[in-house]
């Protein structure tokens, strides 16, 4: 029995000698971690004072300016505002045609008496053009006929002046149609907005 107990003694002294000198490397390995984050810490203190160096900002100021430059020529706000602007007046001539035709429905085929017979190469901007709050200078006022039992008002185009709004007449050359269009003047991209019923 004493043998085993010399034997069990010897691994415990071999085990404390093992535990006691990996303690010591240990102990070496986070003083130079230590050191090192010390180190680190220093240089990084050093290049946080200094800041950014002149070329980094221009190359910043490049790339952002070349970013902003290819968002707006995707986005190309001038086309997408004149896009609106069209789908309003595309509505508006819809909404017009609709409302003298249901005007005519119910005064048995009559249309307002301020609509004029025209051809579409007579027809110009100011005979034909639809009375508004907005162009108070044009010749044809509907408003006393479709408002507001067909019409809330009458619309104006998104950009009409004074004297410059949508065209109404009756194309005396197509068999009696009426024709509601946006004038050359107000139209945009070349698109042409006529409607003809």
């Amino acid at each position: 029995m004493c043998y085993i107990q010399l034997e069990i003694i010897k691994i415990i002294k071999v085990d404390l000698f093992i535990i006691f000198y990996l303690n010591k490397i240990i102990n070496l390995i986070s003083i130079n971690y230590f050191l090192y984050f010390i180190e680190t810490k220093k240089i990084m203190n050093k290049k946080r004072n200094q800041g950014f160096t002149l070329l980094e900002i221009l190359l910043a100021v490049a790339a952002l300016v070349i970013l902003a430059s290819i968002v707006i020529l995707a986005i190309n706000p001038g086309k997408q505002l004149a896009d609106t602007r069209n789908a309003q007046r595309s509505a508006d001539v819809n909404t017009i045609i609709n409302a003298v035709y249901q005007y005519a429905i119910d005064n048995d085929g009559v249309l307002p008496a301020a609509i004029s017979e025209e051809t579409a190469a007579t027809a110009t901007t100011t005979d034909n053009c639809l009375e508004t709050s907005v162009a108070s200078g044009c010749s044809i006022n509907l408003a006393t006929d479709l408002v507001p039992d067909y019409l809330v008002e009458i619309p104006s185009d998104p950009r009409a002046t004074v004297d410059l709004n949508y065209m109404i007449y009756k194309d005396t050359v197509n068999g009696d149609r009426i024709v509601v269009s946006v004038p050359v003047e107000l139209e945009e991209q070349g698109k042409s907005i006529s409607v003809t019923r």
